[in-house]
């Protein structure tokens, strides 16, 4: 099953890693391991939660002008 990660850079260092599709969140102090740690989040979640998947999602961005 291929589901989304949204890595962010975390205020005390390291990164906050989310995955949308379960509401899943941890952090690591590197990229891999946050999937790692969110990995097994999200392994732990599903054991008690199924989900189902309608397909690939879409992922994009948009930017947002700070007002003068």
């Amino acid at each position: 099953m291929m589901l989304t990660v949204v890595l962010m850079p975390a205020p005390e260092d390291g990164f906050t890693a989310m995955n949308p599709e379960t509401g899943t969140t941890t952090q690591g102090e590197s990229v891999p391991e946050a999937l790692k740690n969110l990995r097994e989040a999200t392994e732990l979640y599903l054991e008690e939660f199924s989900i189902s998947t309608v397909g690939p999602p879409l992922i994009t961005a948009f930017q947002v002008l700070p007002h003068a």
